[in-house]
């Protein structure tokens, strides 16, 4: 068989929970669930970053956003980063992008280096030098009914009259699936913005009718009994997941009528949640699960079955997994590792923990164990700081007892022992991630 089209289909600021093959009892995401029972589902899947550009960051090049510099939105993915259309491109596959890309800005708004409504010039998109279809920051150039991308050239794509973006965003990507001329194998970044909320218009927007359509969904338990503006965004963030979900639907209904379904690949995921103003001002930036927790479902060869990995695996562990999807050894500066070593069983000591970097909300790193979460932040420090040499201890959960996060324990002497354990483990990580050596104190300092 030759080398298998891979399609990434991503979406922004969307839970786990809002699918129904990780337990929504509304009928959001029939299309998902689906290629959830023919294919690979990771149950304990995690963004390595809660923040869009540094998690695109970590997307492009497998590293950490401490060591790209992208570890706050509008900076610019350094131009010398060997990403991952740069090592499938040069490995014999076409590569091609649509949508939001958030990697090409830096410096004020209006300056000299602020592609954030302008094209993206050919040297800032990552080495997406086949096919190109974006915006840097889609948000702004575009509302859930209007807007435009810019297409390589440069010129203007707007999205039909009463279109909704995410359906514009797939039919573009149709037309991409059906005039390609090249015989190579594809990779295809498919970059949606929904269900993120609209900048400008400060709410969620879905589908109209979405209100009414998803009006009785079960409250999550993170939300309960909180404050935030999710009684009033939740009907309409359901509604984003379902046009998305109708998308991918349609995405492998093509696949099927042009016959290359069986040797394409089609990966799942998220670039993080939304916790609705719960933990902070704004709806993420933050190491709770309502943030952190991020649907991952594959589907295509090596990904079949109906399988549920019960892991701890992490948005860094994707680009490695990209890499070997077309037999391509990950590079030695890769942090992750391939999900192909979990599901074939070649991984005996896969990571029982996840890292997380925080950023510009404050500068922040977490460790994430399937009973455990683990926070610390810089005391001194605002979220545009890339690293600290000082932390202090912010948040412990017992998540086996705790789970949706409500009680927090690093006060509690009682769990002196298991905090000693956990920063450890935390400072671990930052050291192989090549951060500063850093100090973490205890909370009561």
């Amino acid at each position: 068989m030759n080398s298998p089209n891979i399609i990434f289909f991503f979406t922004d600021q969307q839970r786990w929970d809002t699918c129904g093959c990780y337990g929504q009892k509304l009928n959001i995401t029939p299309n998902l669930d689906k290629m959830a029972q023919e294919g690979i589902l990771f149950e304990n899947a995690f963004t390595c970053q809660p923040v869009c550009g540094p998690a695109r960051a970590c997307l492009q090049t497998g590293k950490y956003p401490s060591e790209t510099g992208n570890h706050t939105n509008h900076t610019l993915l350094p131009l010398n980063e060997d990403t991952i259309a740069k090592i499938l491109r040069r490995n014999g596959y076409e590569v091609g992008y649509i949508g939001k890309w958030h990697l090409a800005s830096f410096g004020p708004i209006g300056g000299p280096d602020d592609f954030r409504i302008k094209p993206v010039p050919i040297e800032r998109r990552g080495g997406y030098l086949d096919y190109w279809l974006a915006s840097d920051v889609l948000e702004f150039t575009s509302h859930s009914y209007d807007g435009y991308m810019f297409d390589s050239d440069g010129n203007k794509r707007f999205f039909p009259e009463g279109r909704y973006r995410a359906d514009a965003i797939t039919d573009w990507a149709l037309e991409y699936l059906e005039t390609r001329k090249l015989s190579k194998p594809f990779f295809l970044f498919l970059s949606y913005i929904e269900p993120h909320h609209q900048n400008d218009h400060n709410c969620y927007e879905g589908p109209k009718g979405s209100k009414d359509l998803f009006k009785n969904f079960e409250i999550p338990g993170d939300l309960l009994g909180t404050e935030g503006d999710w009684r009033q965004n939740y009907p309409d963030y359901l509604g984003c997941c379902n046009s998305l979900d109708n998308n991918l639907g349609r995405i492998r209904e093509k696949l099927e009528k042009l016959g290359i379904a069986e040797n394409t690949i089609l990966i799942f995921t998220s670039d993080h949640g939304s916790h609705f103003r719960t933990r902070n001002s704004e709806y993420k930036r933050s190491c709770h699960d309502g943030c952190t927790h991020i649907p991952l479902v594959i589907y295509g060869p090596e990904f079949k079955g109906g399988k549920r990995f019960h892991e701890m695996v992490s948005l860094i562990d994707i680009p490695p997994t990209i890499l070997a999807c077309g037999n391509i050894k990950k590079t030695d500066y890769m942090r992750g590792n391939p999900l192909q070593m979990l599901i074939h069983g070649t991984e005996t000591k896969w990571p029982d923990d996840v890292y997380i970097q925080i950023s510009e909300s404050h500068t922040g790193r977490a460790i994430r164990t399937h009973k455990w979460k683990y926070s610390v932040r810089a005391p001194h420090l605002d979220g545009n700081a890339g690293f600290s040499r000082i932390y202090k201890e912010d948040f412990l959960y017992n998540l086996e007892e705790d789970p949706h996060e409500k009680n927090n324990l690093i006060s509690n002497s009682n769990y002196s022992t298991i905090k000693k354990e956990l920063k450890e483990r935390l400072l671990k990580h930052m050291r192989e991630a090549n951060e500063p050596e850093a100090k973490i104190i205890d909370f009561e300092e």
